[in-house]
Parts: structure tokens; sequence; C-alpha cells
């Protein structure tokens, strides 16, 4: 039996100031294009919230991908030559790329944690780090959970650290996750575990707000962004 690796992670936005259109129906016939993409472990299509980034409004602007790589080779071959990055490319007028290595992650997603193995050593004092928040939410407590949402917002917005953060899901209102960018892993804890915010993941573990959950902590590799064309 072959050892699993860590594995290699990919995030890319797209942002549309034109063809909107055709990146919303990519949501449900963009994987037609994904079958059989070598080395790719686990794969996702992901709208995004407006406003401030995480919303009950859906950003019709932007969209994002998420892979899970059995490499970094293999997500480079993708990210720079496969027809599904190059339609994208082709219609977005700009895009940004996240490439990750999980040091710690739990929970599930689909009934997988595909960021696992995860590194064993965390990252240094100084390294920016990126997180990804998912949950998919029991029917019963859509309504609290949104109402917690601007609390939530309004937190991360003024966390000590945050550089970038975002909304995306695959369901509007059901299945939500966040990303964000922080300058280092200490303000990952100071902001998660201290003030506001440690007090909305009380909640929503007394109250079981989700069907399934996970929290998943990356080493940033390299953040690429790019204007394709005005």
């Amino acid at each position: 039996m072959r050892k699993m690796t860590t594995p290699h992670v990919s995030l890319t936005f797209f942002y549309f100031s034109k063809n909107q259109f055709w990146a919303f129906k990519q949501m449900g016939v963009g994987y037609r294009q994904l079958k059989n993409v070598e080395g790719l472990r686990f794969k996702k299509l992901l709208g995004t919230g407006g406003g401030a980034g995480f919303s009950l409004r859906p950003d019709f602007s932007t969209y994002a991908f998420l892979g899970v790589w059995e490499s970094q080779a293999t997500a480079e071959v993708f990210l720079s030559q496969h027809p599904f990055m190059h339609s994208y490319l082709k219609k977005a007028s700009a895009h940004r790329t996240l490439q990750l290595q999980p040091f710690q992650t739990a929970g599930l997603w689909d009934k997988q944690n595909p960021f696992q193995p995860a590194l064993k050593e965390a990252p240094k004092a100084t390294q920016v780090v990126a997180i990804i928040t998912r949950a998919s939410l029991r029917w019963s407590r859509l309504l609290a959970f949104w109402k917690s949402v601007p609390a939530a917002s309004k937190a991360i917005a003024s966390a000590q650290g945050i550089q970038f953060y975002k909304g995306i899901g695959e369901w509007p209102w059901i299945q939500q996750a966040t990303v964000s960018i922080w300058d280092n892993l200490e303000a990952v804890k100071q902001f998660a575990y201290k003030g506001s915010h440690a007090k909305i993941i009380k909640k929503t573990r007394q109250q079981k707000w989700y069907a399934e959950d996970m929290f998943s902590r990356f080493v940033i590799l390299s953040d690429t962004k790019k204007i394709e064309h005005s």
C-alpha cells in the first residue's frame, strides 16, 4: 500500500468584469472538464459571498476552484496547461492563485478530510498562513447561523493581522466556507480563541449548527495575482 504524502492544495479565484453568466453556468457544467485529471484527489467549484466577503447575497463576479493534488508538479501542469484553466483565464478579467500545504486539519468535507495527512511542523512565527473553514448547515439552524453572520463579519474585518478574507461555498445559504489570510499563526489564535469570535464558535458547538464541518490551516507556498485583460 502506497504511503499518502501531504497533499498540495491550489485555490484559484477568478474575477469577472464581464462573462458573468458564463461563469455562473460553469458551476453546473464545469466538472465535466475535471474528470480523470492526473493527480487530482479532490475538487470543488465554488461561488463566493458579496458585501465584505460573507453574506446572504452572492458575488456573481467572483468564483473559485479548489484542487487537492498528489504533488505540486501535478498542480502546476494543470494550472498552466489544462483546457479548464485556459477557458477560465480567457473569460476572466483577473485571477489569483494560492498554493498551499496543510499543517493542521480537523473535521470532514463530503465525509472525508481531503487535506490529510497534514505537515507535522507548524510554520515559523513570521510566516503568513491561510485558513479554510467549511460547514454544511443543519436546516433547523439556518436562521440562527445567518443571524450570527453580521457579528462574525464585523469581528474578522477588525481582526489584527488579517490580510484577506472571502466567503466561498458550494450551495448558497446551506454549504458555506471561508478562506482567510493572516500575518502569522499567532494572529489566527488571537482571533479564534479570544473576543467575540470565540463566543460565536462556542455557540455553534453548543447549539449544533453544523451537520458537517472542517477547520484547516495552511502554509502559503505562493500567492500569484494577475490581470489577464481589461
